[in-house]
């Protein structure tokens, strides 16, 4: 059996869990359809789920078709929620993006086909509730066209769009007509096309044009198209069609081969065990085999971790066959095959985007997935639990979700709570739910704001020994450099003393204190691209302990990091919209007015009528540029009102830049060891 990993992705309420809901059903793996509405899909399990109606975690669901087994990846459609759709993506052999026949191509729907195309993902798209009112077809795939892709294959055509009698009528390829333009959008990638194009003897045949299109989606060139409605499940079929018959299924894994797979989502058991979903790319692992863990760390290198595999469930779409190896939870394990997706039991070190791995081939695979390959957020939220005493409890519960979402962090903030990080407000009400009907934490959120970081701007040194003061409280002497880094590099710790110089454990200590150190510089703000070099070092063999190191690190570190001096940087986000033409300048006043950088604007030459254009008929204006993160709420609530509605705006983060003016700072802890005395008292309580 082959094994084919598809991803359903849309802008949200475009209807991929319906449609996911609807592809399960015909091909018989649930015995009746859920909806969205009642909150009683397959792939929305969690109640958080059912209540909003929204998805806002990776699900998988398989079905067969023949001999090949369908596995459905159903992933977020908010935006709050893009790195969990991005995350899948890596562990895909092709994808769905599904667009609602009435609202068209949406903001969300564009981001999503613009990663997928760098990628080269192989994508069909489905153009669901064709069956609504305000359904349109001809003037919606010209936008599809114009917005998403040019090469966007219409395999299929509506009849009675807007109604309930609408039907998907499939286009048969043995007409010339249907070959011969579907050819023209295939030729611009097949030489054999083009010149039996240019030729005009004889139009493509209904097999070359198959061959050509098969070819081109399998490299994310040609997008094949399909309508449908996911609720009546008109067009469903032709789509099941296209996607055994056009996306690639994952190799067939060679006899011998060491285990390697993905971990790309994970989740607790009813019993609260961590549950990892792991993608197989070789091998078969087995229940009590020791695997690695493999990630890139803050600062770049890889980070590997052991663990063992307590049980594995190979997700099937049918049961088990008689005589077959028993489930990985009973005690033995599934044959499994590149392209598997597995539910492994025992990896309490992994974290999403390890790559798993037999540890004899330790470096032989794939590398890692970088955390950082993702925007990280760009807001961060303070929790404090409503009852008094819990506060542990809502750290455990944070760090528990932060395994499921890497970007999110947990870091206690003393005496305020547990900051986590944030794409956007619907995500923090998602997490408070959470916190409360799967952990029974009670949480408040303070009001988010914007996360900077510091970068050292010079070149500084401070040393600390024993017997430099009057009174020695640490046992230990530090001297460290601290200096900028490359841009990207995070913080990176180096060794400027012999290795045998200090005990390791005391070693382990002194860089362990400096990256929780750098959690807030100068002004208050995580320090990164910065290079941290232990240059002197000392410790009395009798007395010193690694404690002391710990202890006085940071005094060494933020004196040496306010001598290089920091620079606030704060995030940015890029943005392009399209507006009529008449509302530029209002628009343009208002993105002046919140610090964005415009670097581009002119006429939408692409868009001649229909949607994205002005009452008056001239063509939409497109507009793109760079925007303050701190600034992106307040300009996607006024443009509406500037633009009658008439007005599409995206926008992601993408990356940083110089604070000017006046520099934000954000509290610090009791603990800071830029105030010597304050910092020594907060050592005291804490011995306490």
């Amino acid at each position: 059996m082959t094994t084919l990993n598809i991803g359903i992705l849309a802008h949200v309420d475009a209807g991929k869990t319906s449609l996911t809901e609807r592809l399960l059903f015909d091909a018989g793996s649930i015995d009746r359809l859920g909806s969205v509405d009642a909150g009683d899909t397959q792939t929305d399990t969690g109640a958080i789920e059912r209540q909003r109606g929204i998805t806002v975690r990776t699900a998988v669901a398989p079905f067969l078709v023949g001999d090949r087994q369908v596995n459905v990846i159903d992933t977020p459609g908010h935006p709050d929620f893009i790195a969990e759709v991005e995350r899948a993506l890596a562990v895909l052999d092709g994808a769905v993006l599904v667009l609602s026949a009435v609202e068209g191509v949406q903001p969300q729907t564009r981001v999503l086909m613009r990663t997928l195309r760098a990628l080269r993902l192989p994508t069909l798209v489905f153009v669901n509730k064709i069956d609504r009112t305000g359904a349109r077809e001809g003037g919606l795939l010209a936008d599809i066209r114009r917005k998403l892709s040019p090469r966007v294959v219409a395999l299929s055509e509506v009849r009675d769009a807007g109604s309930r009698r609408a039907r998907a009528v499939p286009r048969a390829l043995e007409s010339a007509a249907v070959a011969t333009e579907l050819a023209e959008v295939l030729a611009e990638h097949d030489e054999g096309l083009l010149a039996r194009l240019v030729d005009g003897d004889e139009p493509p045949s209904a097999d070359e044009v198959r061959a050509a299109l098969v070819a081109q989606t399998a490299a994310g060139l040609a997008h094949p198209l399909y309508f449908g409605s996911a609720l009546t499940g008109q067009g469903v079929a032709a789509l099941v069609e296209g996607v055994v018959g056009l996306l690639p299924t994952a190799p067939e894994p060679r006899a011998g081969e060491a285990a390697r797979g993905t971990v790309f989502a994970i989740e607790r058991d009813a019993g609260g065990e961590k549950v990892c979903y792991v993608r197989m790319r070789a091998g078969s692992p087995r229940r009590g085999q020791r695997v690695s863990l493999r990630r890139v760390g803050p600062d770049g290198g890889v980070v590997e971790r052991a663990g063992r595999i307590s049980a594995l469930e190979v997700v099937r779409a049918a049961p088990k066959q008689p005589g077959a190896a028993g489930r990985g939870r009973g005690g033995g394990a599934y044959a499994m095959g590149g392209g598997d997706i597995a539910r492994v039991w025992g990896l309490a070190e992994a974290r999403v985007g390890d790559q798993l791995g037999d540890p004899a081939t330790t470096g032989t695979g794939e590398p890692p997935v970088a955390a950082f390959r993702f925007p990280p957020p760009t807001l961060e939220a303070v929790a404090v639990p409503r009852e008094s005493g819990q506060g542990p409890r809502l750290h455990a519960a944070l760090t528990a979700l932060a395994d499921q979402d890497p970007l999110i962090g947990a870091r206690t903030v003393p005496g305020q709570g547990t900051a986590v990080l944030l794409y956007g407000e619907v995500q923090k009400e998602v997490i408070a739910a959470t916190l409360s009907r799967e952990f029974g934490v009670e949480a408040e959120f303070e009001p988010s704001r914007v996360r900077c970081l510091e970068r050292p701007v010079g070149r500084a040194e401070a040393y600390e020994g024993m017997g430099d003061r009057e009174e020695t409280l640490f046992w230990a002497s530090v001297g460290l450099r601290v200096e900028p880094g490359e841009p990207g590099s995070g913080v990176s710790y180096r060794l400027g003393v012999e290795l045998g110089s200090l005990p390791l454990a005391f070693h382990r200590a002194v860089e362990s204190a400096v990256r929780d150190t750098l959690e807030q510089g100068v002004h208050g703000w995580p320090v990164t691209d910065c290079v941290v070099t232990l240059y002197r070092c000392g410790f009395n063999s009798v007395l010193s302990t690694a404690a002391d190191f710990r202890g006085l690190t940071p005094l060494v570190l933020m004196r040496a990091v306010a001598g290089a001096g920091c620079r606030v940087y704060e995030p940015y986000h890029a943005f392009e919209l399209e507006l009529p033409r008449a509302d530029l300048p209002a628009v343009l006043a208002l993105l002046a007015a919140r610090g964005a950088e415009v670097v581009e604007s002119g006429p939408d030459t692409t868009v001649t009528g229909g949607a994205g254009t002005d009452a008056a008929g001239a063509g939409a204006w497109r507009v793109r540029g760079a925007l303050p993160a701190r600034a992106v709420d307040a300009v996607q609530r006024r443009l509406p009102g500037l633009t009658g509605g008439e007005v599409v705006w995206w926008s992601r983060p993408s990356g940083d830049r110089a604070v000017t003016g006046a520099v934000p700072r954000r509290a610090r802890t009791d603990g800071d060891p830029l105030d010597r005395a304050a910092y020594l008292r907060h050592l005291s309580l804490r011995e306490r």
